[in-house]
């Protein structure tokens, strides 16, 4: 199939980003023809698709089982009152339609099983793990290692967030090399809670690394823990080196 070729209209729409330095038209062309996998519409995944569908991405997949729930609200930017009880990816996809028609929109409303999510992830060129718990952080960072996909890895609770991203062909640390320090520990907002900004930062930032994976623009932030701390205002970023062992990237 042809690439799509950006069109006079689309140079328009996105001419801010095509003004950047080093971005320019050939990498907008980039941009429209990507195929971007999104696990999970809540806070991180409401924030970071919303801002990939206004960049131009050419298409997006949405994949998550829940229904919004009042308590969503506080946070997941795509829901509005009206769309309670409704599926996220429905919702979801109803408001990003609403942003940008030029892009591809598609929703999966069941969870994947292993071989289901090795055939998706294998149809798109990056993942975002907008997911809330470390199994399945793990298990996306494993199949996307397998499968040769860069991963951008968010979490956000309380008052703080992290994001991680993996690029297997350059042979980069993945995120098994960073939750081997995490042990057991597996919380949620529902037991924490979380400060609403705080999911749209990370969610943001991950929209951002994964539009500079896809393009080639500027540096990538492998081998990098990225962790904003809200209380303080203040990014902070980790060195991390592939894990001696590690069952997903060793040897790399």
């Amino acid at each position: 199939m042809k690439d799509k070729v950006i069109t006079t209209e689309q140079a328009l729409r996105y001419s801010r980003q095509i003004l950047l330095s080093g971005f320019d038209l050939d990498k907008q062309e980039v941009l429209i023809n990507s195929r971007v996998l999104i696990i999970g519409v809540g806070g991180l995944g409401c924030a970071a698709a919303q801002y990939l569908v206004a960049a131009g991405v050419g298409q997006l997949t949405l994949v998550d089982d829940d229904v919004v729930e009042t308590t969503n609200l506080q946070r997941q930017v795509l829901h509005f009152e009206e769309n309670i009880g409704a599926k996220k990816v429905d919702s979801a996809v109803s408001t990003l339609s609403k942003i940008n028609h030029h892009v591809v929109l598609k929703a999966i409303d069941s969870r994947q099983s292993a071989d289901e999510l090795e055939r998706l992830i294998a149809e798109h060129d990056i993942v975002l793990d907008c997911s809330d718990n470390i199994d399945t952080r793990n298990t996306l960072n494993d199949v996307c290692y397998t499968t040769n996909i860069p991963l951008v890895s968010g979490a956000a609770i309380r008052m703080e967030g992290q994001v991680f991203c993996v690029i297997p062909k350059l042979k980069s640390a993945c995120y098994r090399c960073v939750s081997h320090f995490f042990g057991e520990q597996n919380l949620s907002c529902v037991e924490s809670g979380v400060m609403s900004p705080v999911v749209g930062i990370i969610g943001a930032t991950q929209a951002n690394e994964a539009i500079k994976i896809l393009t080639g623009y500027g540096n990538a932030a492998i081998n990098k823990l990225q962790v904003f701390d809200a209380m303080e205002s203040r990014w902070e970023s980790f060195k991390v080196n592939p894990l001696r062992g590690c069952k997903a990237c060793w040897p790399n």
